[in-house]
């Protein structure tokens, strides 16, 4: 899951739902496990799957919808603060969340776990949305030195905020134990002090 960020081009996955809920993008019953693998099979099992594991008519199992992006509607990720959420989501295999809001917790958790979550305008994301519509081979631009989104259907750029500190671990491919130990030198001659 640890992979540099610079610029990422890529088709998207629309999901046009808001207030979805953490307990919808990996279900409760999922959470007794503690290591990360495995989980992208689970991302928005309910909506995909029928009890009997029969797929439903969901976007993840429309095969004209593929990509590294998942554009979202807005307060993406609210409810509980489970960690494994996020997990679900890279597993899966997406790198960015597009939305208009990310509920706070989730979204550090994204960042914590390698995903970029890209917040933009509700305009900006209702044209994505309306030009993935009328072409789902619509890409998208995430330049993340340059702190910019562009849907290249329209050729519309937005730039979006993100902590410096969590830009320099994407770029680097570096959790926070990887940034600690990168600066062990200057804690220890910090502690001399």
């Amino acid at each position: 899951m640890k992979q540099k960020f610079d610029i990422i081009e890529s088709t998207c996955v629309p999901l046009p739902l808001e207030n979805v809920d953490t307990d919808q993008i990996i279900p409760a019953r999922f959470l007794k496990a503690t290591d990360k693998e495995g989980f992208g099979d689970n991302l928005f099992r309910d909506w995909r799957y029928n009890a009997d594991g029969s797929p439903k008519d969901f976007v993840l199992n429309d095969p004209t919808y593929t990509g590294e992006v998942l554009v979202a509607g807005k307060n993406f990720g609210c409810g509980s603060s489970r960690e494994h959420a996020a997990w679900a989501i890279a597993g899966y295999g997406f790198r960015v969340v597009i939305s208009s809001f990310f509920a706070d917790i989730h979204k550090q958790n994204e960042l914590n776990n390698f995903v970029l979550p890209v917040v933009v305008s509700e305009d900006f994301l209702a044209a994505l949305f309306d030009s993935i519509k009328t072409d789902p081979k619509t890409k998208v631009r995430i330049n993340l030195p340059e702190q910019t989104v562009t849907n290249l259907a329209t050729g519309v750029t937005e730039h979006f905020d993100i902590n410096g500190y969590k830009k320099y671990c994407l770029m680097n491919a570096l959790d926070d134990i990887d940034f600690l130990v990168q600066n062990k030198d200057k804690i220890e001659a910090y502690e001399q002090q």
